[in-house]
């Protein structure tokens, strides 16, 4: 089984970094032969909020939900939620706060690791 780790960085509906990294993870993850971690940093924290309502388009909360539904790990970087001032914030369901100790245990873990 392969081991994948994806770490996304982009603002939740500022580019479409984010969206495509959630795209791909989707993907990767009806592939029974993947298994597959994702990491949220910087401005991609904010995706994990609960209550997003976009007006149009995609729902980064719903493509989140999709994939802890699916027992793939979604953590938020605990330092850039904090600087954010959303730590203590309702987050999506299945999307947690995780460490950089955590991700450098998946990094090595990892036989491939793809950054947005």
């Amino acid at each position: 089984m392969q081991r994948i780790v994806i770490i996304a960085n982009g603002a939740a509906y500022g580019s479409e970094s984010l969206f495509n990294s959630l795209r791909l993870a989707i993907a990767l993850r009806e592939k029974e032969a993947v298994e597959l971690k994702l990491f949220l940093m910087s401005d991609a924290v904010t995706a994990g909020l609960k209550g997003q309502k976009p007006a149009e388009g995609y729902n980064i909360q719903q493509m989140l939900e999709i994939l802890t539904a699916q027992n793939v790990p979604v953590r938020l970087c605990k330092t850039c939620a904090d600087g954010r001032g959303i730590s203590g914030l309702p987050l999506a369901d299945g999307v947690e706060i995780g460490t950089l100790v955590e991700l450098a245990e998946w990094t090595l873990d990892a036989d491939k690791v793809l950054t947005f």
